[in-house]
């Protein structure tokens, strides 16, 4: 996945960076690099499913140091993503999931009582379409739902020490002083187009398929009178892009019930395993429907 990333971008560079490029008209030079774009940023989708791993311990459960080593690369490094904030919430997400207060990532409201949100979530909502191409990049900086991940404050971070803040916020540093780097060197047109662009595909990726992970039309939320964590697990959905699509994606896609859960202990490359595994049992015990 890093050599996939790597490779597109770098390519991607040469392309902007070429007299023939220059030479050609805006809507040309937009045309030539778009494959281009949309390639890197798939590419870039399948190294944050390594972090994502990395995030949930899983890429090596016996050293530590390498979860972290993975995570900062693929997610902060690569992907922009500060890799220690984005764990955190993306843990408490999947310890709550379809809790109608406590779930993380997605706010979930009861319709009738819209009226009643806090004024940033309401905003938040009602601008939500005009948001979608930068939707990431407003969860991760302004906070909403869950709390910041470049500045910290929010509900992410009631009861953490000053300990884990300062040990997250080097996550931060490394986001920062990649893009800043990046940004320096190449200038802002070429940054825009060969990092920013693709960056924006992916997050077209993650949100795309988080959102389908997570909806469906017999979906249920749970209070916490109801609320249990295998009830909330098993109302994620198992979505089947095609079998290459879902390979490249590590099986995030096509095998999500079983990761929401044992997401601490099955690895993206038993994640197809696993799901026949869990599906041939509950056919067996007719649980199948």
């Amino acid at each position: 996945d890093l050599l996939a990333v790597v490779s597109t971008m770098g390519f991607l560079d040469i392309v902007v960076t070429s007299d023939t490029y220059h030479a050609l008209p805006m809507w040309g030079q937009a045309l030539t690099v778009a494959p281009l774009q949309v390639l890197t940023g798939f590419a870039m989708w399948c190294m944050w499913c390594i972090g994502h791993d990395a995030g949930h311990g899983t890429i090596s459960k016996d050293a530590k140091w390498l979860n972290r080593v993975v995570g900062e690369i693929a997610h902060s490094a690569i992907c922009l993503t500060p890799f220690l904030p984005w764990a955190l919430s993306h843990r408490k997400h999947h310890l709550n999931h379809n809790h109608l207060e406590n779930d993380y990532s997605h706010q979930w409201f009861i319709r009738e009582e819209r009226e009643n949100l806090h004024p940033l979530i309401k905003a938040s909502h009602f601008t939500r379409n005009l948001q979608l191409p930068i939707l990431y990049f407003v969860y991760l900086l302004t906070g909403i739902p869950d709390g910041g991940h470049v500045l910290f404050y929010g509900r992410m971070w009631e009861g953490h020490s000053f300990k884990e803040k300062a040990n997250a916020a080097l996550s931060v540093v490394v986001s920062a002083t990649t893009a800043c780097a990046l940004w320096s060197s190449m200038g802002t047109s070429d940054f825009t187009v060969v990092c920013m662009v693709p960056w924006l595909v992916m997050s077209f990726w993650l949100f795309m398929v988080t959102y389908l992970q997570h909806h469906s039309d017999d979906g249920k939320l749970y209070t916490d009178d109801t609320f249990t964590f295998e009830r909330g697990a098993f109302e994620t959905v198992d979505r089947d892009y095609g079998k290459w699509i879902n390979r490249m994606s590590h099986h995030m896609m096509d095998g999500h019930v079983i990761h929401h859960l044992f997401f601490t202990k099955v690895p993206h490359y038993r994640l197809e395993g696993a799901t026949s595994a869990l599906v041939k049992g509950m056919n067996e015990r007719g649980q199948g429907d």
